[in-house]
């Protein structure tokens, strides 16, 4: 889904991304769709969400950890949220059984990888898609 327009937010060092701060950039109906996911990845799954800027991206980004694994990674974009998940070739046999939307399917297959890391990228602008990303979360969380 990349286009030349993709706009990064949350790149100013000294404004800490608070929820106040998240609603004010990301406006109403998108700041819904991240409560949600923030929530249930806290409350159904026990995930800790840890903000941090990055000096290298020059931006803020969420991880989010559970028993000390990184199980996704997470940026406010304009418009929409980008989380990266990564897996391996070992862990990866389990994405085509999912019950989610063929084009994610098709677009980790087509994910060219990073170093022995196959990176699934899902850009969330919908409740519809917050559903699919949480599906491949917890077969992420799954993975031992």
């Amino acid at each position: 889904m990349k286009t030349d327009t993709e706009t990064m937010l949350l790149r100013d060092e000294g404004v800490v991304p608070t929820n106040s701060v998240l609603e004010e950039v990301t406006g109403k109906s998108l700041y819904a769709v991240y409560s949600q996911l923030i929530n249930s990845v806290t409350k159904e799954h026990g995930f800790e969400i840890q903000w941090r800027y990055y000096h290298d991206g020059k931006s803020w980004l969420c991880k989010a950890v559970y028993k000390k694994k990184t199980v996704f990674w997470l940026s406010i974009w304009e418009g929409f949220i980008r989380t990266s998940l990564y897996f391996t070739d070992k862990t990866k046999s389990g994405i085509p059984d999912l019950n989610i939307d063929d084009e994610l399917k098709k677009s980790f297959e087509r994910a060219k990888p990073i170093g022995k890391l196959l990176p699934f990228v899902v850009d969330i602008l919908s409740f519809e898609r917050l559903a699919d990303f949480l599906k491949i979360v917890e077969y992420k969380k799954s993975l031992k």
